[in-house]
């Protein structure tokens, strides 16, 4: 049996950790907590932008942009892959790391030029360590992206992609689909193709045909803003929703190794009371013995 003076020491050293694990728990769970609430916001704001493109169909109006349309060849494209700057989150970065390398071998199969961009210094390091070079890599992306940042990028690929150096955008990352559930995706941006909520309604009580907006200058000039902003919208989407589903994986992974240093806790602590009862044991059989001794 081990020494109790041994294992007590072990038994202090997890409950150290264990206070680690459960700050790190509270400060993912406020952490994801202004992420969701981010996320849900610019989910409201895409769904009314695609509400305006809705609402531009039913006035009669062709919906038509370059963005919105497939180049006749696919000769380039760009893969972009979101990771976290910080590990300690379970399984988050290892799939979709996964994933950002079987993308990129099927793009790479079908397609000549073949761009890897990639988000957060785990990635980073993760394709390095597979011996994949990446063509761009951004640090700058944590808990909390910031909007004016991701648009940097989204202009950058918009303008690749108008002037017919870009022919596809593809995006890996985690998808934030309820708390329970998140899900690793590849989704194509780039051609936005037929935007979604395009045919639906925006007010069931608006009328085929009628329109419950009246757009100035002209709903041709309206559109061409909308549909580079629903672009810029839904790849900052993509950042907040990875940014959620990090922290929900940090929080669960941190939980879980809170409970399993408690679990820990209390074997050494029975292994510990037991030892410690031996040790007293010992020493009483000793001091008997001595007792005894001088006796006889």
């Amino acid at each position: 049996m081990a020494n109790a003076r041994a294992l007590d020491k072990r038994r202090k050293s997890i409950r150290n950790i264990k206070k680690i694990t459960r700050t790190m728990e509270l400060i993912a769970t406020a952490r994801f907590k202004k992420a969701m609430d981010r996320a849900t916001a610019a989910n409201d704001y895409t769904q009314r932008i695609t509400g305006v493109v809705s609402d531009l169909a039913r006035a009669g109006l062709e919906v038509s942009h370059p963005l919105l349309e497939a180049h006749d060849k696919t000769e380039s494209a760009t893969l972009l892959v979101l990771t976290g700057n910080r590990g300690l989150c379970g399984g988050y970065n290892g799939n979709a790391l996964r994933l950002g390398v079987k993308s990129r071998e099927e793009l790479t199969t079908d397609i000549p030029h073949v761009r890897l961009e990639v988000s957060g210094k785990r990635g980073i390091s993760g394709f390095k360590f597979r011996q994949i070079e990446t063509d761009e890599s951004f640090t700058q992306f944590d808990d909390q992206p910031q909007y004016d940042e991701v648009q940097k990028i989204a202009e950058r690929y918009l303008q690749e992609y108008t002037a017919g150096r870009l022919d596809r955008l593809d995006v890996t990352y985690t998808k934030f689909i309820t708390v329970a559930r998140q899900q690793v995706v590849t989704e194509t941006l780039l051609p936005l193709g037929k935007l979604e909520g395009a045919d639906t309604p925006v007010d069931e009580k608006a009328g085929k045909g009628e329109s419950i907006y009246e757009f100035r200058p002209s709903a041709e000039s309206i559109l061409e803003e909308v549909v580079p902003t629903s672009f810029k919208v839904k790849l900052f989407k993509c950042f907040l929703d990875a940014a959620v589903s990090e922290q929900i994986a940090r929080m669960v992974a941190m939980k879980s190794a809170t409970e399993n240093a408690n679990e820990m806790i209390r074997n050494l602590s029975r292994t510990y009371n037991r030892a410690r009862q031996s040790q007293i044991t010992g020493e009483i059989m000793e001091v008997i013995g001595g007792v005894e001794a001088l006796n006889g």
